[in-house]
């Protein structure tokens, strides 16, 4: 049964559930951090799991953040949607640097039922911020299941739109502006994309989409492929996707902006950059987006990391693989945000 209690959605099972070997240093790693990196989501445990997550992962403060001076932080109260409500965003830049620098604006991973904008930013500004000379605003949305669809996405959007429409006072360059994200943050960067090209809103240099999240059908052959081997499998995928959609649930009339796998229209996007691991359960959605923006006559950049599960580089990032993603990422970004 599936976890609203239905009988499965059904896809195309792997006759002999053959699964790609994880890169073995990677897999000593995953073997290393117990089996909670692999204990699934359910409905059952889901706010356990989330007070369980807000514990381990404490935000860092602002000064925290400004790493004695290294950098310029600041926490901004945004307008939401009309109706909803204020968005916080918290926007960060290397100390001293002059002129509009481009913008990484950026969604957390997280399944949309985890995580915040704060925690993701430490590592942003290490990897990104200096050696590129890039501003980054980070959001944060709200999460599920104490709201559903369309309100993260719409929160991202609305913060998207006013620091676009601030960029002067921000300090940013509107056209070297990437959205990005990483799992869930990923499949939000897509969506806003696809929200932006249809509402005639900003117009995004790139899109960083890290192992998004972008299909909420569970139909994929490596989602049953990789069931309870990644770390984020199908069990959880559905769980996450459950407490989003609430009843809309695997809707036929889905918008492509709830889940943006759906999307039968890809054109006039910007350029994408787009990871998965080989071991991982968002591999056949990751390229099969890929594959549908090349249909539709766009640019995008696909990398399949040999032997990765979900979320690798976080739980390794010292391993080669890791390394050699992060690379990968920052000639990408390189490319885009060129003057």
């Amino acid at each position: 049964m599936s976890v609203d209690g239905t009988a499965p959605k059904t896809g195309p099972v792997p006759a002999a559930r053959n699964v790609p070997p994880f890169d073995p240093e990677l897999g000593a790693a995953l073997a290393g951090s117990g089996n909670g990196a692999r204990e699934p989501f359910t409905p059952e445990n889901l706010a356990a799991r989330q007070e369980r997550d807000a514990s381990a992962r404490p935000r860092p403060t602002v000064r925290e953040l400004r790493a004695d001076g290294r950098f310029e932080v600041d926490e901004l109260r945004v307008p939401g949607a009309p109706g909803g409500q204020d968005v916080t965003l918290v926007s960060a830049r290397p100390a001293g640097a002059t002129g509009p620098l481009p913008l990484l604006y950026y969604m957390h991973g997280g399944g949309m039922i985890m995580g915040n904008a704060w925690s993701v930013l430490p590592r942003l500004l290490r990897e990104w911020a200096l050696p590129l000379e890039l501003a980054v605003v980070s959001v944060e949305y709200r999460l599920a299941p104490r709201v559903r669809y369309p309100d993260p996405l719409e929160d991202c959007y609305a913060g998207f739109v006013r620091v676009v429409a601030h960029a002067d006072e921000l300090g940013i360059d509107v056209d070297r502006a990437v959205v990005g994200g990483k799992s869930a943050g990923g499949g939000l960067a897509a969506a806003l994309a696809l929200l932006a090209r249809d509402r005639g809103g900003p117009v995004p240099a790139g899109q960083l989409l890290l192992c998004p999240m972008l299909d909420d059908r569970g139909n994929t052959f490596s989602s049953h492929q990789m069931t309870g081997v990644d770390t984020w499998d199908r069990t959880s995928n559905a769980t996450a996707w459950q407490a989003l959609l609430g009843d809309r649930y695997g809707a036929a009339d889905l918008p492509p902006y709830a889940a943006p796998a759906r999307a039968t229209d890809l054109s006039g996007l910007p350029p994408a950059y787009i990871e998965v691991g080989s071991a991982e359960t968002f591999r056949d959605e990751g390229v099969a987006y890929a594959d549908a923006i090349w249909r539709a006559g766009g640019r995008a950049e696909l990398h399949v990391w040999p032997g990765a599960f979900h979320g690798f580089d976080t739980l390794a990032p010292q391993a080669a693989l890791s390394r050699d993603a992060l690379d990968a990422r920052t000639r990408w970004l390189r490319r885009v945000l060129r003057p």
